[in-house]
């Protein structure tokens, strides 16, 4: 515990926890919005409420002695660096602070990864952010979605942007990834990959 404190000097906050989506109803149970179901799902469990912030919605909480705010920028995956930024400049945090879960086709469906940088790996959400920041090492989580199955003809595109299968237990991978936040907010990124990314 502890890992990420800072001087209060700087920032109130200890992380920034973007989870990547596009607003409206009918993307909210695509694929590509796992991340807004992510931080929606953290907001539930610790009773924090959203308001209209940085081109988003934000909440704040506390989880044990960390003070974390949760953003779904409202700009669409495109443009999400506008929105991650702009909290980030106001809560003066350096990208190391910063989380963002989002959708991962290279990654099996259900399967979690934590790291810190990386690739882009062809991610509109990622790559919005990466140039806002002018860096690519910030914290990600990628959720796996998987990829379209033989006889699928859809675009990794359209396959993103469509909803998951019916038999996909979508609740059980938000949930798991939202331990998987707790699990890095609270113990650090080491503990996190030990948990999570075998």
């Amino acid at each position: 515990m502890g890992w990420l404190r800072r001087d209060r000097s700087v920032s109130t906050l200890d992380l920034l926890i973007a989870g990547l989506g596009n607003p409206g109803r009918e993307y909210a149970r695509n694929r590509h919005n796992v991340g807004f179901m992510v931080v929606e799902e953290l907001a539930r469990r610790h009773d924090a409420r959203f308001r209209a912030k940085f081109h988003g919605r934000l909440a704040e909480l506390r989880l044990e002695r960390s003070r974390l705010a949760l953003l779904e920028p409202e700009t669409f995956m495109n443009e999400s660096g506008r929105s991650l930024v702009a909290a980030a400049h106001y809560f003066k945090l350096e990208p190391e602070h910063l989380l963002v879960v989002h959708d991962d086709v290279d990654l099996e469906l259900g399967r979690l990864q934590v790291r810190m940088g990386g690739g882009l790996a062809g991610h509109n959400g990622l790559r919005s952010i990466a140039t806002a920041l002018a860096t690519k090492e910030f914290l990600r989580l990628r959720v796996g979605v998987g990829r379209p199955g033989r006889g699928d003809r859809r675009s990794v595109a359209d396959f993103v942007l469509s909803n998951f299968d019916p038999e996909t237990d979508v609740a059980e991978i938000v949930s798991r990834a939202a331990d998987a936040v707790e699990l890095l907010a609270g113990e650090g990124l080491d503990t996190a990959q030990a948990r999570f990314n075998s």
